[in-house]
Protein backbone atom coordinates (compact mmCIF):
# COMPACT_ATOMS: atom_id res chain seq x y z
CA UNK A 1 0.00 0.00 0.00
CA UNK A 2 2.68 2.51 0.97
CA UNK A 3 4.73 1.51 -2.66
CA UNK A 4 1.50 3.04 -3.91
CA UNK A 5 0.83 5.81 -2.44
CA UNK A 6 4.40 6.15 -3.26
CA UNK A 7 4.09 5.91 -6.44
CA UNK A 8 1.17 7.93 -6.57
CA UNK A 9 2.52 11.23 -5.50
CA UNK A 10 5.45 10.68 -7.63
CA UNK A 11 3.19 10.42 -10.86
CA UNK A 12 1.34 13.65 -9.52
CA UNK A 13 4.49 15.73 -8.66
CA UNK A 14 5.87 14.86 -12.11
CA UNK A 15 2.36 15.48 -13.58
CA UNK A 16 2.73 19.32 -12.07
CA UNK A 17 6.38 19.31 -13.18
CA UNK A 18 5.01 18.87 -16.73
CA UNK A 19 2.04 21.41 -16.80
CA UNK A 20 4.75 24.02 -15.66
CA UNK A 21 6.48 23.32 -18.44
CA UNK A 22 3.81 23.54 -20.73
CA UNK A 23 2.26 26.49 -18.92
CA UNK A 24 5.77 28.01 -19.84
CA UNK A 25 5.65 27.67 -23.32
CA UNK A 26 2.08 29.40 -23.15
CA UNK A 27 3.84 32.29 -21.82
CA UNK A 28 6.60 32.55 -24.48
CA UNK A 29 3.77 32.32 -27.03
CA UNK A 30 2.41 35.29 -25.49
CA UNK A 31 5.89 36.57 -25.71
CA UNK A 32 6.04 36.31 -29.08
CA UNK A 33 2.93 37.56 -30.06
CA UNK A 34 3.24 40.46 -27.97
CA UNK A 35 6.17 41.13 -29.74
CA UNK A 36 4.98 40.90 -33.29
CA UNK A 37 2.60 43.20 -31.94
CA UNK A 38 4.98 45.96 -31.28
CA UNK A 39 6.80 45.26 -34.95
CA UNK A 40 4.12 44.19 -37.47
CA UNK A 41 0.70 44.96 -35.44
CA UNK A 42 -0.90 41.57 -35.58
CA UNK A 43 -0.01 39.89 -32.13
CA UNK A 44 -2.98 39.34 -31.33
CA UNK A 45 -4.25 37.70 -34.80
CA UNK A 46 -1.08 35.62 -34.28
CA UNK A 47 -1.73 33.79 -30.84
CA UNK A 48 -5.38 33.36 -32.12
CA UNK A 49 -4.29 31.63 -34.95
CA UNK A 50 -2.00 29.63 -32.51
CA UNK A 51 -4.41 29.19 -29.79
CA UNK A 52 -6.86 27.66 -32.70
CA UNK A 53 -4.16 25.12 -34.55
CA UNK A 54 -3.91 21.96 -33.73
CA UNK A 55 -0.25 22.42 -31.80
CA UNK A 56 -1.46 25.63 -29.61
CA UNK A 57 -4.93 23.45 -28.11
CA UNK A 58 -2.70 20.34 -27.10
CA UNK A 59 -0.18 22.60 -25.44
CA UNK A 60 -3.55 24.79 -24.04
CA UNK A 61 -4.65 21.29 -22.77
CA UNK A 62 -1.62 20.03 -21.25
CA UNK A 63 -1.06 23.32 -19.38
CA UNK A 64 -4.28 22.56 -18.15
CA UNK A 65 -6.28 25.33 -20.04
CA UNK A 66 -9.08 24.57 -21.34
CA UNK A 67 -8.59 25.50 -25.30
CA UNK A 68 -12.26 27.20 -25.98
CA UNK A 69 -12.91 30.21 -27.94
CA UNK A 70 -13.32 32.39 -24.54
CA UNK A 71 -9.58 31.53 -23.97
CA UNK A 72 -8.70 32.72 -27.26
CA UNK A 73 -10.17 35.95 -27.21
CA UNK A 74 -8.68 36.38 -23.28
CA UNK A 75 -5.35 35.86 -25.35
CA UNK A 76 -6.33 38.03 -27.87
CA UNK A 77 -7.20 41.06 -24.88
CA UNK A 78 -4.05 40.27 -22.91
CA UNK A 79 -1.99 40.22 -26.19
CA UNK A 80 -3.81 43.88 -26.87
CA UNK A 81 -2.59 45.39 -23.96
CA UNK A 82 0.90 45.03 -24.87
CA UNK A 83 2.37 44.25 -21.53
CA UNK A 84 5.02 41.66 -21.32
CA UNK A 85 3.91 38.91 -19.14
CA UNK A 86 7.19 38.97 -16.94
CA UNK A 87 5.79 41.98 -16.31
CA UNK A 88 2.11 41.16 -15.54
CA UNK A 89 2.95 38.66 -13.10
CA UNK A 90 4.97 40.63 -11.25
CA UNK A 91 4.35 42.02 -7.71
CA UNK A 92 4.70 45.42 -8.18
CA UNK A 93 2.41 45.34 -11.62
CA UNK A 94 -0.47 43.62 -9.40
CA UNK A 95 -0.41 46.32 -7.13
CA UNK A 96 0.33 49.57 -9.53
CA UNK A 97 -3.54 47.76 -11.46
CA UNK A 98 -5.40 47.54 -7.91
CA UNK A 99 -4.19 50.94 -6.42
CA UNK A 100 -5.38 52.04 -10.11
CA UNK A 101 -8.60 49.79 -9.69
CA UNK A 102 -9.51 51.81 -6.66
CA UNK A 103 -8.49 55.13 -7.78
CA UNK A 104 -11.42 54.45 -10.57
CA UNK A 105 -13.77 53.39 -8.16
CA UNK A 106 -13.53 56.08 -5.56
CA UNK A 107 -13.63 59.00 -8.74
CA UNK A 108 -17.18 57.11 -9.67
Amino acid sequence: MADFVDSSAFNFEQGQRARKLFAAVVLAALDDAIADDKKYGNGPDQIARWARSRDGREVLSCAGIDPNERVVKGLMEFVGKGVRTSVALSREESERRNALELDQAEAA
